[in-house]
C-alpha cells in the first residue's frame, strides 16, 4: 500500500482536492471532471499517432545514417538537421523526449540531441508565426534569433560540460528505455 501511495502521489492528491472541492461546490468538481476528459481525449489523439512515428523512425531509419548526419563528425550539418526535425515538428515536449532517446541510442551527437530538444521546444515553426502576429514581425525576430544563438552555445557548452562516460550512460539509459 504504502508503494502505490508513493508511486501515486499526484494522482492521490488530486483525487483528496477533487472531493474537496465537491463539498465547496459540486458543479466545479463535475466542470473539473469534464476538463480532465476533454484533456485525456486530445492526449490520446495526439500520442498514439507521434509514438507509431516515433517506432517507424526507430525501424526504418539504420543507425549508420543517423551517426552519419548527426553524429560525433556531423559538425554544423548535424546542428542544422537538428534545427529542421525541431521547428517542423508537432506536438508537445513530451513527445520529443523518446525521439531524443532514439536518437541517442542511434549514435547522434549529445549536443545535436540538446540542440533538438531546445528547438522543439520554443522554436517551432507555429509558436514563431503565433508570435508574429501577436507581438510583431522585428520583435519576433530579435526573441528568435537571440534564443537560436543561446540554444547553439548552450547544447555546445552542455556537449563540454558532460564527460564521454556520462554520455555514455545517457545512452544506456536510451536503450533502456527504447527496448
Amino acid at each position: 500500500m504504502k508503494n502505490f501511495m508513493k508511486k501515486n502521489k499526484f494522482l492521490i492528491l488530486s483525487l483528496i482536492l477533487l472531493l474537496i472541492l465537491t463539498i465547496v461546490d459540486i458543479r466545479l468538481s463535475y466542470q473539473a471532471l469534464n476538463n480532465s476528459w476533454k484533456q485525456i481525449l486530445s492526449m490520446l489523439m495526439i500520442v498514439p499517432p507521434i509514438f507509431v512515428l516515433i517506432g517507424l523512425f526507430d525501424v526504418w531509419i539504420p543507425r549508420e545514417t543517423i551517426i552519419k548526419l548527426m553524429g560525433e563528425g556531423s559538425k554544423t550539418r548535424g546542428m542544422i538537421l537538428a534545427f529542421i526535425l525541431g521547428a517542423f515538428s508537432a506536438g508537445p515536449t513530451l513527445v520529443a523526449l523518446p525521439l531524443a532517446m532514439l536518437m541517442l541510442k542511434k549514435g547522434a551527437k549529445y549536443s545535436n540531441v540538446i540542440f533538438f530538444l531546445m528547438v522543439w521546444s520554443s522554436l517551432k515553426l507555429p509558436i514563431v508565426f503565433y508570435q508574429i502576429t501577436t507581438i510583431g514581425l522585428k520583435f519576433s525576430m530579435i526573441i528568435n534569433i537571440t534564443m537560436l544563438i543561446v540554444f547553439i552555445i548552450s547544447a555546445l557548452f552542455v556537449d563540454k560540460l558532460f564527460s564521454q562516460e556520462e554520455k555514455n550512460q545517457f545512452v544506456e539509459k536510451a536503450n533502456e528505455y527504447t527496448k
